[in-house]
């Protein structure tokens, strides 16, 4: 018998909802043409599609705010500039005078800071309680200039530099104690309220490369939609799949929470080598770059060379899905929750703008509330801080 998706959680457009349920009702277990020894599957990208925000950029800031790291001072210089070029970053990165940055005065200030945090904060190698840590200059200067230069690399280089660096800190950690602090993290950003503000760093001690203030939009949302979606999808006989450009073990500890309830072995994202049981600084050998074509590589070698088929249905958010959202003949639906982004995710939504409400559309367009980081019922998204609902960037 065909199970729906059901009445609530209500923010589906009914455009959606009636797509979705389309293609359940035709391909999964109430069809004809069901085999259970082929099933149909589907393939979610993870941050800002499951959920509102992103797990592993909250767990960096969570990471710096609470100075959970498993590295000496030299180790972290050495993480801090590991695949990361010199020279000045993008012409948009400048401090708060106007001042084009670059990577050796960024790191220089970075380091200076952890090496005094080092020596003092009783989370890393000092006696003095994080709570009295926070109020120093040293600590302000850290959290700030290291959050901002997570932003600078993606600005001014690949995605590969900025989202393989993420990672390279959590050198040292066990598989059990990363996911600890994901745990703590994911709590964290959960009772957040959705907001973006500044992170400035000290006026009264600038450094090299002066005063910066990056921005963070805190907090992170489960899409409840998007929990229903996967177990009406399980319930009529699909599988589901994560891919994400995060560490999967990472995005393991929340898929497998609020009801998402992903086994670990159907995440698949980026991958570090483990040696004695922890993790090091060293990309996983002949592992891809799981973003862009990169996760259509993933979803060819990890799912669809052992099944013979690609996925049923696709969702995504941003240029880092737009290939697999696209690439794979089997494909009915690809999903693309709304953030009005150009680029190569804004040709396919340029695409699911066009046949909007179409019963043969290919694309499907999701809007949400930034605001409260819900899903609105309509193809349109309001973006944070705005006053008006769009469809297109």
């Amino acid at each position: 018998m065909f199970t729906p998706l059901p009445p609530e959680p209500a923010g589906w457009s009914v455009a959606n909802r009636a797509a979705l349920n389309t293609l359940m009702q035709t391909l999964g277990s109430s069809s004809p043409g069901f085999d259970v020894a082929r099933k149909p599957y589907a393939v979610f990208d993870w941050d800002n599609t499951c959920i509102m925000n992103d797990t592993e950029e909250s767990l960096l800031l969570f990471q710096a705010e609470t100075l959970r790291f498993q590295l000496t001072p030299p180790e972290f210089a050495e993480v801090l500039r590991q695949g990361v070029p010199g020279g000045l970053f993008h012409a948009d990165c400048t401090n708060v005078d106007g001042q084009r940055l670059c990577m050796e005065d960024l790191a220089a200030d970075i380091d200076e800071a952890y090496a005094w945090l080092y020596a003092h904060c009783d989370t890393l190698g000092g006696t003095q309680p994080l709570a009295q840590i926070r109020q120093t200059a040293q600590f302000v200067n850290f959290r700030a200039k290291f959050y901002y230069l997570y932003g600078a690399l993606c600005d001014s280089y690949p995605m590969e530099v900025g989202y393989k660096w993420i990672i390279y800190f959590y050198k040292n950690f066990s598989v059990a104690g990363l996911q600890a602090l994901v745990a703590d993290s994911i709590a964290h950003n959960l009772a957040e309220p959705l907001r973006q503000a500044a992170i400035t760093s000290s006026a009264d001690q600038p450094g090299r490369a002066g005063q910066v203030a990056p921005v963070h939009f805190y907090g992170m949302r489960v899409h409840a939609e998007m929990v229903a979606l996967m177990a009406t999808l399980r319930a009529n006989g699909f599988d589901v799949y994560v891919s994400t450009a995060s560490i999967d073990a990472v995005v393991r500890v929340f898929a497998s929470q609020h009801g998402y309830d992903i086994a670990a072995d159907k995440v698949l994202g980026l991958q570090l080598e483990i040696v004695d049981g922890k993790y090091t600084n060293v990309y996983k050998k002949d592992w891809h770059f799981n973003w862009g074509p990169g996760k259509t590589v993933g979803i060819q070698n990890g799912w669809a060379s052992r099944k013979g088929y690609g996925p049923a249905l696709v969702c995504g958010d941003s240029d880092g899905d737009a290939w697999m959202l696209r690439d794979f003949a089997d494909t009915r639906l690809g999903l693309i929750v709304n953030r009005l982004q150009k680029g190569e995710i804004g040709r396919n939504s340029q695409q699911a703008a066009a046949t909007l409400g179409q019963p043969d559309a290919r694309f499907l367009l999701q809007g949400r509330d930034e605001h409260t980081g819900c899903f609105n019922g309509s193809a349109m998204t309001l973006k944070y801080g705005q006053a008006e609902a769009r469809l297109l960037a």
